[in-house]
């Protein structure tokens, strides 16, 4: 499972029951802190998920930003919260290639917002995947 944190919609993405490709993604909308990591556990328990891979949004000369931090610390709270695995992934512009994606096929306005960060949530999952050669034991 892979998490793209945002301070209002959180994207969340799982992969095939092989562990291959990104499957299923969607938006939690959430702003408190503490509901959006027991949405995430349910969600993972729901699946049977054994990994949670969440973003975290590096800055361009790979400093951490506010944003990383506070993707590390939701990482943190979700490690205190599920008994499985939780790593921080890279997500430099994931969100700017979940921008590039919705323009190609034409996804603009309202509808855009609602699924950009799932979209982001895909490509994190994504890019964690084929960075790891052991992929088929991931969900």
């Amino acid at each position: 499972m892979a998490v793209d944190y945002g301070e209002a919609r959180t994207g969340i993405a799982v992969s095939d029951p092989t562990g291959s490709i990104a499957g299923d993604a969607w938006t939690i909308v959430e702003r408190d802190r503490d509901a959006l990591v027991r949405k995430i556990v349910a969600e993972a328990s729901d699946r049977e998920v054994r990994l949670i891979v969440v973003g975290f949004p590096r800055n361009m000369d790979g400093t951490a930003g506010a944003r990383a931090v506070r993707s590390a610390e939701l990482a943190d709270m979700l490690r205190g919260a599920v008994g499985i695995e939780v790593t921080l992934w890279d997500e430099r512009l994931t969100t700017v290639d979940a921008h590039h994606i919705l323009d190609t096929v034409g996804r603009h306005g309202k509808k855009r917002k609602t699924v950009v960060d799932a979209v982001a949530a895909s490509l994190i999952l994504e890019g964690y995947l084929g960075g790891r050669p052991e992929v088929s034991h991931f969900k």
